[in-house]
């Protein structure tokens, strides 16, 4: 847990310092990409939670799964066809199971510790 405030604490600063903007044009890319990411984090963090936390598996789906979002965002745009609706609804789904999941075993963690 340490490591990732620490992660968490280096990207805001970073952020901060060296602010980056984009075009608009690929405004849909970079989200898709983005909601990507953020359920491979929650993923990770309900995996951690469990015990199962695996880096490589961790890393491998971060960056193949923005790649993917994104590289599908792309071609549904060339072809005319809104195909990063795909990444949304099966990124998004997952992103709130995942948060329903670590809810959960955080709550019955507490539970168990008043006991």
């Amino acid at each position: 847990m340490f490591f990732a405030a620490i992660g968490i604490l280096i990207g805001i600063i970073i952020g901060l310092i060296l602010p980056y903007t984009y075009s608009v044009s690929y405004s849909l890319y970079i989200s898709v990409a983005i909601l990507a990411c953020l359920d491979t984090v929650f993923g990770g963090v309900r995996s951690n939670l469990e015990g199962k936390f695996d880096l490589k598996i961790f890393l491998s789906g971060f960056f193949g799964n923005a790649i993917l979002a994104a590289i599908l965002a792309y071609i549904g745009d060339k072809l005319g066809v809104p195909l990063y609706y795909a990444a949304i609804f099966t990124f998004g789904g997952r992103l709130f199971e995942n948060f329903a999941s670590i809810r959960r075993i955080i709550i019955n963690g507490m539970k168990k510790n008043k006991e």
